[in-house]
């Protein structure tokens, strides 16, 4: 995988063989990118949530193109560490958290910018993510959410649905905060 803008453009990640994730393709990670710089300024991006980070590989594209304050939270200690020693090496203030992102949810008292969740496809409890972000108010005014999912999930019907993308295997949707 490669950082594919910014102060850190071109920039390959390699994950060890050993860690069990499914990291975000390049292609389908830089056309997101492309749409999110259609509507926003990343170095404007103060809070970003990073669930199920994996191999951290949406954080450190957010902190490559400028973004602060960037929490990358993941149940898997060897992702975690491998998130930690490479914002590390990259000179990436990464807040990295070791944590079931339910509980991290439920527990969560910060609001963001913009969240991501990219969670197993095969995961249990998927549809509830966008529901349980929305009812506990994690999103600032005009914050956005990102849910990576399978094209066996459809959130078009969410009251908070945007916009729905697909890149081969990869769907992304989009929610806004309607405040």
């Amino acid at each position: 995988m490669r950082i594919v803008s910014g102060t850190h453009k071109r920039r390959l990640i390699n994950a060890p063989k050993n860690l069990r994730v499914r990291p975000t393709t390049d292609f389908a990670k830089e056309s997101l990118f492309n749409i999110l710089k259609n509507h926003l300024k990343f170095d404007h991006l103060r809070e970003v949530l990073d669930l199920f980070a994996g191999t951290g590989n949406i954080s450190y594209e957010f902190a490559s193109r400028g973004s602060e304050n960037i929490t990358a939270v993941d149940m898997n200690f060897k992702s975690t560490k491998f998130i930690k020693n490479t914002a590390g090496e990259l000179g990436f203030d990464i807040h990295v958290v070791k944590a079931n992102v339910f509980s991290f949810l439920e527990y969560c008292k910060k609001t963001y910018d913009l969240i991501f969740a990219d969670p197993p496809y095969d995961m249990s409890r998927i549809e509830m993510i966008p529901d349980i972000i929305f009812e506990k108010g994690l999103l600032n005014k005009a914050g956005w959410l990102i849910v990576e999912h399978s094209k066996d999930i459809s959130f078009n019907e969410h009251p908070n649905f945007f916009e729905h993308r697909k890149y081969g295997k990869v769907n992304f949707t989009f929610f806004r905060n309607n405040l």
